[in-house]
């Protein structure tokens, strides 16, 4: 029902609601949740109060009432009294309310700020409820819900006190009409409340353990519904899209493990190249997620899927985000292959056109076995012979419509693997890519030297300076990274062009060199900037964040970052993967201001502690939530309202377990308990939303 006829709203409220809050229903009022509760349990005696208390309740009588001042200053003051003494209640606004509805002689609960001011406790603009308080369906208001709201909502009345109102009027008319989404049968394992009791706990908890059985109930509910559609997408898939087996391990994969492969896999390399091969001997099309940490040994997993492909008579092709990268994880490839076995070939915006057509023909009779690129791989022209394996490198940065473009370069849909570098906490993992099968490589290889990373403070830059140029001394190269690229008016942090000027007087020509890459630079200048420290012509890289992905430069052995403090954990984590690719020991050393706030300090000391991507992982997801660990491509899966992925993974376990076993006994959700589900998926694939009042 539209929120336009409900008692209070009218036209300009509604509209007001739904320019504000994007609400137009009655439903998705109801779903608008407290985001805290302040605790009315306890009543406080005028005799009680000091200034510095937060907010407090009193039970008295008004006294007197009197308007006082003229104009702009004009207000009205009334006595308020209990048996221990006797304080003012204040309004400046909303005077003829007040005049019309404040009576003398009458029982309130002020609610409110205890001011001091000459020599007496005062509450301006209180709360007034008629005391002894009405009981209803709305319960007693001992834990009072406090809502998100607007300036421009405030100004129309629909502050928290507003849209509790509202939200009271829903309840108390309409919320015999909220329909069970949860099977009795998951409701009794679990022990939760129905949908109807927890949408009125939620907004007007009876007490606090009401309040925790309705927010369990919700969560669960929440994460239940998107592991439904997760798991369901995942099971139509491999229902509907058939892949070609690949039944043969032949010459290509055995000559290059057992002749070519420059070092012992790890374990964890070994269980997830083991998972892909069953995979892709199903006859289903494979969609497997591939994490690793940055030098944990992904490329070489994908090499050997490849090589599978190939030996199953299929082509393969690699897709990366940046040219930089693209051309990286060809010549890595081309060294590992070292020119033998099978034919690799590259695709990137910069390709001539001559090279193009000669590359498409090759495509299409089938001489190219594995194909890297960029985006470029996804155009129209772009024809494979038979692909069958598609690797797409940090997946994040790609929408939807893109991968799907490279699905369809084949009458069989081709496996895909997905390989990314950001390490995923299990929980965002499970709701971000909960219809692809998730593998971890979580070993580095053998011999491996983990990175040092030291903390300094601004003042102990003469040190750092220093520990440059030693390391340089040894032939090695070194990253200086900055937030920002020019000075900010309103973030007093160490921009690159000053940075610049810094280490143009430290380290002088002709002795040292200095690359310069930033966002807003050309492409083909940053190409030839980062090509320039590749090959060893400059020793220092001053650079933003644009060389997070993409640079692969094992005689760098040296990440300096700059205000670190102004970093994410993830991203301080991918800074720092830059260095640490060569044989000799590495170092990250993490600049910041003297003042840190207690996050930025214990992102620093994280760091400084572990080299362990997940654990990285997990407690950027507790500092800063999930929205930003992996890019806004996916943020349509994390607008939870309920649940806490940092904090709610026990429930979402829960939750997944039992869409898994619910799919294993009942595929098609046909049987008599599961309908509810079933209108569920077929409502939401039609995009019609489920309460009956929404």
């Amino acid at each position: 029902m539209l929120l336009v006829y409900l008692k209070g709203v009218g036209p300009k409220r509604a509209e007001l609601l739904q320019k504000e809050l994007g609400m137009n229903t009655y439903g998705q009022l109801l779903n608008h949740y407290p985001f805290r509760y302040i605790d009315r349990t306890r009543f406080y005696k005028i005799s009680e109060l000091t200034p510095e208390l937060p907010l407090v309740q009193v039970v008295g009588k008004i006294l007197s009432k009197e308007t006082i001042g003229e104009k702009h200053k004009k207000r009205i003051v009334a006595k308020f009294a209990d048996e221990t003494g006797i304080m003012d209640l204040v309004w400046f606004q909303s005077l003829k309310w007040v005049e019309e509805n404040v009576l003398r002689g009458s029982t309130y609960i002020a609610f409110g700020k205890p001011n001091w001011f000459n020599n007496s406790f005062s509450i301006s603009h209180p709360d007034l409820e008629a005391y002894p308080r009405k009981q209803g369906v709305t319960g007693n208001l001992t834990l009072q819900p406090i809502y998100h709201t607007t300036e421009k909502m405030k100004k129309s009345f629909l502050d928290s006190k507003g849209l509790q109102k509202l939200i009271q009027n829903i309840i108390e008319l309409h919320i015999n009409e909220v329909k069970e989404t949860l099977p009795l049968y998951i409701l009794e394992k679990y022990k939760l409340i129905s949908k109807k009791e927890a949408l009125i706990q939620i907004h007007f908890p009876a007490n606090t353990q009401m309040l925790q059985h309705a927010e369990r109930r919700l969560k669960f509910e929440e994460l239940f519904f998107i592991q439904l559609q997760l798991l369901h997408n995942k099971q139509l898939r491999s229902l509907k899209f058939k892949g070609a087996p690949f039944n043969t391990v032949g010459d290509k994969v055995n000559t290059f493990y057992n002749k070519m492969l420059p070092f012992a896999l790890t374990n964890a390399q070994k269980r997830v190249i083991k998972e892909i091969r069953i995979d892709t001997q199903r006859g289903s099309q494979m969609n497997r997620l591939v994490q690793g940490d940055v030098g944990s040994g992904k490329t070489v997993v994908a090499l050997m899927s490849m090589l599978l492909a190939n030996d199953n008579g299929h082509q393969a092709c690699m897709m990366a985000p940046t040219e930089i990268l693209a051309r990286q994880h060809f010549q890595s490839l081309v060294d590992l292959l070292k020119g033998e076995l099978v034919n690799v070939a590259i695709l990137t915006g910069n390709t001539s056109k001559k090279q193009r057509i000669l590359l498409h023909q090759q495509l299409e009779n089938g001489e190219i076995d594995i194909l890297v690129g960029t985006h470029a791989l996804i155009e129209d022209k772009v024809k494979f012979k038979n692909l069958g394996l598609v690797v797409i490198d940090e997946q994040h940065r790609f929408g939807v419509e893109q991968r799907a473009k490279l699905w369809r370069k084949n009458v069989i849909p081709p496996h895909i693997l997905v390989m990314t570098a950001t390490p995923i906490p299990r929980t965002l993992a499970m709701t971000l890519y909960g219809d692809l099968d998730v593998s971890v490589i979580d070993e580095l290889p053998v011999g491996r030297i983990p990175i040092e990373t030291k903390h300094l403070f601004e003042g102990q830059r003469l040190r750092m300076f220093g520990f440059m140029k030693q390391e340089i001394a040894k032939g090695r190269q070194v990253y200086v990274v900055y937030p920002l690229i020019k000075e900010s008016e309103t973030l007093d942090l160490l921009h690159l062009e000053a940075g610049i000027e810094q280490l143009s007087h430290e380290f002088p020509l002709p002795n040292y060199q200095i690359s310069i890459v930033h966002g807003q630079m050309p492409n083909t200048d940053k190409q030839y900037e980062m090509q320039r420290f590749i090959e060893g012509k400059t020793q220092i890289m001053v650079a933003t964040t644009v060389i997070e992905v993409g640079v692969n430069v094992p005689n760098a052995s040296v990440m300096i970052i700059e205000n670190a403090e102004r970093f994410g954990l993830s991203q301080l984590h991918q800074l720092r993967g830059r260095v640490g690719r060569g044989a000799e020991q590495s170092f990250c050393i993490l600049m910041s201001g003297n003042k840190l706030s207690a996050n930025s300090k214990l992102r620093l000391e994280t760091m400084v502690k572990t080299n362990n991507g997940f654990e990285i992982s997990e407690i950027d997801l507790q500092l800063r939530g999930p929205g930003d660990i992996t890019g806004t491509q996916q943020s349509g899966v994390l607008e939870l309202k309920m649940a806490n992925l940092a904090k709610d993974q026990i429930i979402l376990q829960e939750a997944r377990n039992t869409v898994i076993q619910l799919f294993e006994q009942d595929p098609t959700l046909s049987n008599p308990e599961n309908i509810l589900l079933k209108n569920y998926l077929d409502k939401k694939n039609r995009g019609i939303t489920f309460d009956k009042i929404s």
